[in-house]
């Protein structure tokens, strides 16, 4: 059997983008070469390794069985080069960390920056998705979620609580019905996610405030909070962003307020790989002290 590492390299694009033309972008090669490369790699292991659909290519069982062990082969690789190259103890190569956006908007800059500066040849990036990010296809190194992960081969860390209130501008605030208890929200105009765009339950914040119509609407965090500050009416704002919207003015905190928390979530393999663990560990210190900063201020 002669099989080339380079070929496991292509096979790996191929199955985590399930098409050539991804697997040509993400390597920067043309799709047709790609194509050969499994050709070839099929030559030789003796079986077809993809099924070709409409949808794109497909792991077939003997694919599936070579993927958990080119996995194996990459992440071998990858400990061998950074142990080898490693200067200094100093980070090196890309991490590429998946978030919500209101995480990846307002905490996770100032955590990467930090890991940035200290590790000047360690490249950081963010992916900020409306939606679960898929590991399993590597379309993050590690991912930030609001809800732990039930189902897949998967490892979880608690990162931190946090919390949310309901808060408006002081513009709106200062010519609107009078507010005086939860109820009362029924006569304002409300701002929140689109109903059928809530990718994840912790994210549905209205429903526990009672409220079933939505004036303004949108599935980022961030452009709500940008409809609350032009004065849109009256949303729920994480704590750890109010800092970034001076304007804003908690209300009825008294009577109403969310805690929920943020998960670390890594494909299983990637704890054999010391970089990965440590950039993990310096995002999840990162996270905490970042949250309970800005919390701190809005308080």
């Amino acid at each position: 059997m002669d099989i080339h590492w380079d070929d496991l390299r292509v096979f790996l694009a191929v199955a985590r983008s399930e098409s050539l033309s991804g697997a040509g972008r993400q390597l920067r090669i043309d799709p047709a070469t790609v194509g050969r490369r499994m050709q070839r790699l099929e030559e030789g292991v003796g079986a077809p390794l993809f099924a070709k659909s409409p949808q794109g290519y497909a792991l077939t069982v003997d694919g599936q069985r070579l993927l958990d062990h080119a996995e194996r082969a990459e992440q071998a690789v990858t400990g061998a080069v950074e142990e080898i190259g490693g200067q200094a103890g100093q980070l090196t190569g890309q991490v590429r960390i998946g978030a919500p956006d209101g995480c990846a908007n307002f905490l996770l800059p100032q955590v990467c920056a930090e890991l940035s500066r200290n590790n000047p040849l360690l490249d950081v990036q963010i992916v900020a998705l409306p939606r679960v990010v898929n590991l399993s296809k590597r379309e993050a190194d590690m991912a930030i979620t609001v809800s732990a992960p039930a189902t897949g081969r998967l490892t979880v860390q608690k990162i931190t609580d946090y919390r949310l209130h309901l808060a408006a501008s002081s513009e709106y605030l200062g010519d609107c019905p009078p507010l005086g208890q939860l109820r009362d929200l029924q006569a304002h105009r409300v701002i929140g996610y689109i109903p059928d765009m809530i990718y994840d339950k912790e994210l549905d914040y209205l429903a526990e405030a009672g409220i079933d119509r939505v004036a303004m609407a949108s599935n980022s965090v961030v452009v709500q909070l940008h409809m609350i500050r032009q004065g849109g009416g009256i949303g729920i704002v994480h704590d750890f962003a109010l800092p970034f919207a001076p304007g804003l003015r908690k209300v009825l905190t008294g009577s109403f307020g969310l805690t929920r928390s943020f998960y670390l979530i890594r494909h299983p393999d990637d704890r054999r790989v010391e970089r990965l663990n440590r950039v993990a560990e310096a995002v999840v210190a990162g996270l905490r002290a970042e949250v309970a900063r800005l919390e701190d201020s809005a308080a």
